[in-house]
């Protein structure tokens, strides 16, 4: 078989991914955004178990013809089979395409969740059941930002609802909502999640401060009662049929998450909680980061939107920190002084770190607080709370 040697070193130019670049110079700004989440990662620790993968799965899909992910495969919000199946020759779905379809079908948020149940303790907040209205709170961030999305800044209601979750704190929730809501947000709704998560100890101690006296601050609060091992069995059970029965379009979280937790408290399933704990919880995390970063394309993420949702999420964290600072405070006052206020900043649901920067702020004011413990209540009353309200916004306009 002969060939043309002009032809064939033309075809190589052609397809190289630095003739991509020349036609398409918006990659590379998006490969050097994922450079900057890379360095975020890596030197200043933030986040780095998700940020990194997503930072890189955000590389890979800018790549000029490397051919990882299509966004036509996902078009419309929904998974176009015939173009998998190589319906259409033009498009050869890649291994990016192939492991997104976890993050479409809401199959790695709920995996994550089982994780996280397992490596939660639920005490706390059975000890104190009030904590639940601390982490019921925490997320007005959620509904506002919704509201000022919708009505101010012209979101869909399906946009506007993914962006307030991040007023959550909790990025398997956000990424679950906006796949089924808004998958072209993805991107951008991830890593504003991811990044003001690792900016709690950061965002929360100035509103914490102007929110609260310093006679407040350093409440000493009394000791929690003693759990038995039968409440943190029944529990899980409860609030899986309670929260399915009220609201089933939050089964699949609360499920996961309850179902995770049911493997640590119960004593028998050790071997369970172990792999969920570590090789499934560190398997899906590579898969989901990944994927969600592929979705970041220069198409998508270089909009004024981007920068609208990355802004107007800082804003959603702050409001759901101070509606869990509010309500504490109201409490404080009705217990007659029983109650630092300082926990209801936990209610989001940033595990553990909310919790500890509670601790930290209270033993500022008062070496002799610890209020860790009581914190962790409102902390993971706030992973149910943004469940429940990803599984109410899912309902009302999924």
């Amino acid at each position: 078989m002969s060939f043309n040697i002009g032809e064939s070193l033309l075809k190589l130019c052609t397809d190289s991914g630095l003739y991509g670049l020349f036609q398409d110079p918006k990659a590379l700004i998006m490969i050097a955004v994922a450079c900057v989440l890379l360095y975020l990662a890596i030197v200043k620790k933030y986040e780095p178990l998700l940020l990194m993968p997503i930072a890189f799965g955000m590389l890979l899909t800018n790549l000029p013809f490397a051919g990882m992910y299509h966004e036509e495969i996902f078009a419309g919000g929904h998974v176009h089979w015939d173009l998998i199946g190589g319906a259409d020759p033009s498009v050869s779905a890649g291994l990016l395409d192939y492991l997104y379809l976890g993050v479409k079908l809401g199959i790695y948020p709920c995996l994550i969740f089982i994780g996280v149940g397992a490596m939660t303790d639920f005490g706390p907040l059975i000890a104190n059941p009030k904590s639940l209205l601390l982490g019921a709170a925490a997320q007005l961030g959620i509904f506002m930002t919704f509201i000022v999305c919708y009505t101010v800044f012209g979101f869909t209601a399906q946009e506007a609802a993914s962006t307030g979750i991040i007023g959550g704190a909790d990025g398997p929730t956000a990424i679950y909502l906006t796949g089924k809501l808004a998958p072209h947000l993805l991107g951008p709704i991830a890593v504003a999640a991811y990044s003001y998560m690792a900016l709690v100890p950061v965002i929360q101690p100035p509103i914490m401060k102007a929110l609260t006296t310093k006679e407040e601050r350093e409440i000493v609060m009394e000791q929690l009662r003693p759990v038995t091992k039968k409440e943190k069995i029944i529990f899980p059970i409860a609030v899986t049929i309670i929260v399915s029965l009220l609201l089933p379009s939050a089964a699949p979280l609360v499920g996961c998450l309850m179902l995770g937790n049911l493997f640590k408290e119960s004593g028998v399933a050790e071997r369970l909680c172990k792999t969920v704990q570590n090789e499934l919880m560190n398997i899906v995390t590579i898969f989901l980061g990944v994927t969600v970063g592929a979705t970041a394309t220069a198409e998508t993420f270089l909009q004024a939107k981007t920068l609208m949702i990355i802004c107007v999420g800082v804003v959603a964290f702050g409001v759901g920190t101070a509606g869990g600072l509010l309500l504490a405070k109201l409490m404080c006052k009705l217990t007659g002084g029983k109650i630092n206020p300082l926990i209801g900043s936990a209610g989001v649901s940033a595990v553990p770190m909310a919790a500890r920067v509670s601790q930290v702020e209270g033993q500022k004011a008062n070496p002799k607080n610890f209020l860790l413990m009581h914190a962790m209540g409102p902390n993971v009353a706030g992973v149910i709370g943004s469940a429940i309200a990803a599984g109410m916004l899912l309902s009302m306009f999924g």
